[in-house]
């Protein structure tokens, strides 16, 4: 379903439609493009989508959602580096009425009987993707429906999802949970059917917006259950390392393969297993990421620790790409490529960051 050649990926952003995109998006078979995969894992950046598409002579007040809905990734990640783990909890306010801290298990078993739904967690399962927008009817139901807080679904989500960013998938289910919001996201089956293409009646979602807030617990979601989350690493392998050469490194959320591509240098991909233990992806996920890495020649993998790659080859002249996750790496650390470099630090809406987003987008000349 996801291409990890790099030239496929570069001819996806070619293919984009904003202007189909921003009128479908929502919609199970909207003009989405797909590329979450590959701007999660750092292979082409939302500043490169951007200007791609503005390359291409679409005008930004013309295709305003497709340059917004890119910008929530980059708003999500500023959240992340300007709060850290603070994201790993209810951010702005405690969510309300949890009941349990687990998710129900009939989510879990793709067995809610929303033929949308289960469709969808089926998916998840075997391709790695959900839709964005069934994405947060699956986060409804769970927290706000199944009265589950919604860091462990959240962190299944991650799990098994390809497109895997703490930033915009934890912030995501506390937005829906209005833990990050200023309430709850509650979504009906009439909205489902609409934006799903189906036409189901009867279930436990088939009732009235007004009703809602008080909604009680359906019997499908009681049982609950904890899903385990382990991450598959490959195996050990010896690397070499030539220390009259720079050492890039590579990680999770940096796999660019054109960062420093004319340089003469180690590349390694490193594969901290203290990273996976924090947040766990499952094996589909572990070979995507190494099936990208093929796109950066020379690559080595790693599996272990930055403090043992650095002592065991004596590492003295280390790049490598700004992270929330790579805090502990030291060397010489270098910018990501951002959509708006100079809009920084945390903003509490997703509103106030795209204002001035914009206002740099004009300062610019790319908005106008």
């Amino acid at each position: 379903m996801f291409e990890t050649k790099i030239d496929k990926i570069l001819e996806k952003v070619e293919d984009i439609e904003p202007i189909k995109y921003g009128k479908t998006r929502n919609y199970i078979d909207g003009a989405v493009t797909k590329l979450s995969p590959y701007i999660s894992r750092g292979v082409i950046s939302t500043d490169y989508v951007l200007k791609s598409v503005l390359k291409r002579g679409f005008k930004p007040y013309k295709i305003e959602k497709f340059i917004q809905e890119l910008a929530w990734r980059d708003y999500f990640q500023n959240v992340w580096l300007a709060k850290g783990d603070a994201i790993d909890k209810d951010l702005k306010r405690p969510q309300e009425d949890v009941q349990n801290t687990s998710m129900p298990k009939a989510v879990l078993d793709a067995e809610t009987e929303i033929e949308a739904i289960d469709e969808a967690i089926e998916g998840l399962y075997e391709n790695g993707y959900i839709h964005n927008h069934v994405r947060m009817y699956i986060a409804s139901i769970v927290c706000n429906v199944g009265k589950s807080h919604w860091k462990v679904p959240a962190k299944w989500f991650y799990y098994h999802l390809l497109d895997a960013d703490w930033a915009s998938n934890a912030l995501s289910w506390q937005w829906t949970a209005g833990a990050f919001s200023n309430k709850k996201y509650f979504a009906n089956q009439d909205n489902i059917n609409k934006f799903c293409r189906t036409d189901q009646r009867g279930t436990f979602l088939d009732v009235d917006y007004s009703e809602f807030p008080d909604i009680k617990q359906p019997e499908i979601l009681k049982q609950t259950e904890t899903p385990v989350l382990r991450t598959p690493l490959p195996d050990k392998e010896k690397i070499e390392i030539d220390n009259s050469k720079p050492t890039l490194i590579y990680n999770f959320y940096n796999l660019d393969p054109f960062w420093k591509k004319d340089q003469d240098a180690n590349r390694v991909l490193l594969l901290e297993p203290s990273h996976f233990q924090k947040y766990p992806i499952a094996e589909h996920s572990v070979q995507f990421t190494l099936d990208l890495a093929k796109n950066i020649e020379n690559m080595q993998v790693y599996v272990g620790e930055f403090s043992s790659l650095k002592k065991e080859f004596e590492l003295n002249d280390i790049y490598y790409k700004e992270h929330p996750t790579v805090r502990h790496y030291e060397g010489i650390q270098e910018e990501r490529d951002w959509m708006f470099p100079e809009v920084k630090g945390y903003f509490p809406s997703f509103f106030k960051f795209w204002k001035q987003g914009k206002k740099f987008m004009k300062r610019e000349t790319l908005f106008d």
